[in-house]
């Protein structure tokens, strides 16, 4: 059960609740912004930066989601690896793609460029002291400054969001293996019920 009361989308700031599309998306779609909703102005500021994110990133889709995978398996943020996103589909996303994040240094159907951008996030997520030189200069190979800036907003943001998901322990609404048992370690390339929802 969330640790912190949804507030129901008819309460929402009207602003916000145009912004987000509130009344078309599922209560799945929806979201933490149930909970965010809270603080409406932060939140419309979030949403803002997201929005930002999604038109003018040069990032391809499915790279941009194997990462935020990969990331909701370190933060253990059920509600993060229980979803696909559309448009990460449309651009190649497949679930054996997602059961290549197992391992993904030696998944074959895995492009160097998405194993270089989830070498980094693996090191962003669990020792993000031991990035050095040698780290950024794999990514050059295969990505711009502006995609390494990306690349790190994202992480950034994958990384505390899903975190505190966790934390909020949204979980009611997810398909039914990824709300139990309580402290089990799951992951998202061993669920084979993930939703696919809108962006």
């Amino acid at each position: 059960m969330s640790r912190v009361a949804k507030l129901p989308v008819d309460q929402w700031d009207p602003e916000l609740r145009a912004m987000t599309l509130a009344d078309e998306a599922t209560p799945l779609e929806q979201g933490l912004l149930r909970i965010m909703a809270h603080a409406p102005e932060i939140t419309k500021g979030y949403m803002q930066f997201a929005a930002a994110f999604a038109h003018h990133r040069s990032l391809p889709r499915r790279l941009v989601e194997l990462v935020r995978l990969r990331l909701a398996f370190h933060n253990q943020c059920r509600s993060c690896m229980a979803i696909r996103y559309r448009s990460a589909v449309d651009d190649g996303l497949t679930e054996d793609l997602v059961c290549s994040l197992e391992r993904p240094y030696e998944a074959p159907d895995l492009s160097e460029a998405e194993r270089a951008a989830l070498h980094y996030a693996d090191l962003s997520a669990t020792d993000h002291l031991s990035i050095d030189d040698a780290e950024f200069d794999a990514l050059r190979r295969h990505f711009s400054e502006a995609q390494i800036v990306e690349l790190g907003l994202w992480i950034a943001n994958c990384i505390g969001f899903g975190r505190m998901a966790a934390a909020w322990n949204m979980i009611e609404e997810l398909p039914q293996a990824y709300q139990g048992p309580a402290g089990a370690t799951l992951s998202p390339w061993t669920q084979q019920d993930a939703a696919v929802v809108r962006g």
